[in-house]
């Protein structure tokens, strides 16, 4: 039978690393609270980006070569971004996500595709590398608040792949965060970018564009596409920092 004083010593260790452990849920509810708030914060910048974009490919007449939403007929390369955390214990998210780039991969495959993949991430890095797919560039170890800086070495990557012709097409895989139980395994094709139907009904306001509208949206695009990209990552951060609770 265990001595009073062995009891005691006992309580107080628990003490502790109860203490010790309330203060790492504190630090790790303060990051979840900041990682949603800037992923809830770069969707309506999309969004309006992606309005604005409508707006002006509606006023103009046929698409310049080599923009990004110029349609190739032929498919022949598609660049695949795979964005996941650096660590595991997250539940089932990076497995979804390396199984939904494993099925999106072998599909382009079957139809005679090739493809090459950037990843974020060190998980989808290593599932790439143990597979034996081509990886053309990878960014990791971004932290629990990724800057945009951070994404711009892939995003030019995939951007000027397709605006040269080495690329087809491009895609994100990723996992869309509903909340911290719930992130939905996505697939969102960047290039060509699929413009909406403007919707021309009620009083719209009108804009003057300097230089000109064409030159306005060739610039966008990339910009459209590289918040994506950010708003990925970012997408990824919650659930990442939510792993050890």
């Amino acid at each position: 039978m265990a001595s009073s004083r062995e009891i005691k010593r006992r309580i107080r260790s628990v003490k502790n690393v109860a203490q010790i452990t309330r203060a790492m849920e504190m630090v790790s509810a303060s990051k979840m609270r900041r990682a949603q708030r800037n992923v809830l914060a770069t969707r309506p910048y999309a969004d309006r980006l992606l309005d604005l974009m409508s707006h002006l490919n509606a006023r103009m007449v046929g698409v310049r070569k080599g923009s990004l939403l110029e349609s190739r007929p032929n498919v022949k390369k598609v660049a695949l971004i795979v964005v996941t955390p650096d660590r595991g214990l997250c539940g089932s998210l990076v497995t979804n996500v390396l199984r939904r780039a494993g099925s999106f991969i072998l599909d382009q495959q079957r139809q005679g595709r090739e493809v090459e993949v950037f990843t974020f991430g060190k998980k989808g890095k290593d599932f790439i590398t143990r597979t034996g797919q081509t990886l053309v560039g990878e960014a990791s170890k971004l932290g629990d608040s990724p800057k945009f800086t951070d994404i711009l070495g892939v995003a030019v990557g995939a951007v000027s792949g397709y605006q040269s012709g080495t690329y087809d097409e491009v895609h994100i895989i990723y996992s869309e965060f509903i909340n911290t139980l719930v992130q939905r395994p996505s697939v969102k094709q960047l290039a060509p970018i699929q413009l909406p139907v403007e919707e021309t009904s009620g009083p719209r306001v009108d804009y003057t564009y300097e230089p000109g509208q064409a030159d306005v949206l060739e610039e966008l695009l990339p910009r459209y596409v590289e918040a994506l990209i950010y708003q990925a990552v970012l997408e990824a951060s919650p659930a990442s920092i939510a792993r050890v609770w």
